[in-house]
């Protein structure tokens, strides 16, 4: 792989626009963004903007004939990635590199069966606080993108992401273990997304009240007990690393699971505490957290219909 020049990215949600914006900047044209038909109208038709700035994002349909892209990015919610996935395909060639920034841990794999590639790069975001509201992604912090190859190595793949990044003004960090990276947010994730989404609280709680601080590293502790029997080995320490990032965060901002219970949008709970209770069994290691957590957000997503 040489020069990243031409990158189409599938997911304009809050981190998709984020980072899409500096790509956009950079790249002007060989910067596409996939919409399906209903979708392209509307934006079509809507300006849309990233902390203020209107951006002029290229939109495509997914039946549009190109040539393959260098770099393709999935930004969508793990609900929509089989969905992603088609809409790109045409898009891929034999050289074109894949970045997943779902949260979970099973993205890339899912990703590899569909398609086979073998340039895809394990990746997740971290200490962004973008929110988006109807056509207008706000964010004070865009935190970093972490990235790498499962196997460890610096490949030309991820040399030529890190060139396009540092053109970009994209902060990232090529991950001496990504495997171990993404778990970490996973365990972040399950922690924080969820028990904001029970008690629809943004940041400045957890920053503020130390019970609800605790109550997110219990669900996050299961995840720790469940690394160490699936060869991960997450530790006390990776716990801790995100004490400062929350501190960090905007008080007012929201985590991905508290803006789709406001928005009475179908969360990713199936991904997070329904994979922790998942391995648990697997593993035979008691997840009484999680446990709970899915059954309270799984009310509160039927509550939004009632």
């Amino acid at each position: 792989m040489g020069k990243i020049q031409k990158v189409v990215l599938v997911g304009l949600g809050a981190i998709g626009a984020s980072y899409g914006s500096k790509l956009q900047t950079l790249l002007g044209q060989n910067f596409k963004v996939i919409l399906n038909q209903e979708r392209l109208v509307r934006y079509q038709n809507t300006e849309f903007k990233v902390n203020g700035t209107r951006q002029q994002f290229n939109y495509i349909l997914p039946e549009i004939d190109s040539d393959p892209a260098d770099l393709v990015i999935i930004a969508t919610k793990n609900a929509e990635l089989n969905q992603a996935i088609e809409h790109v395909k045409s898009h891929i060639g034999p050289s074109t590199i894949i970045l997943s920034l779902l949260n979970g841990i099973s993205s890339e794999e899912e990703i590899y069966d569909a398609t086979g590639s073998d340039h895809i790069l394990y990746s997740m975001c971290v200490g962004i606080d973008a929110l988006r509201d109807d056509f207008s992604v706000r964010y004070t912090s865009i935190g970093k993108i972490c990235y790498g190859e499962k196997d460890k190595s610096v490949s030309e793949d991820v040399l030529a992401v890190e060139q396009l990044f540092t053109e970009a003004g994209i902060p990232y960090e090529i991950s001496e273990d990504i495997w171990h990276t993404i778990w970490a947010k996973f365990m972040f994730n399950v922690g924080i997304n969820q028990t904001s989404a029970v008690l629809k609280a943004p940041y400045g709680y957890f920053q503020q009240i130390p019970a609800l601080h605790e109550w997110m590293e219990s669900a996050m502790y299961e995840v720790v007990a469940i690394s160490k029997k699936a060869g991960v080995h997450l530790t006390e320490e990776d716990v801790k690393h995100y004490r400062p990032i929350i501190q960090k965060l905007s008080p007012d901002g929201q985590t991905s699971m508290l803006q789709d219970i406001l928005a009475n949008r179908k969360t990713e709970v199936e991904h997070f505490a329904g994979k922790v209770c998942e391995l648990g069994r697997k593993y035979n290691i008691p997840t009484p957290v999680n446990n709970q957590l899915f059954k309270m957000i799984h009310i509160v997503e039927k509550m939004a219909k009632v």
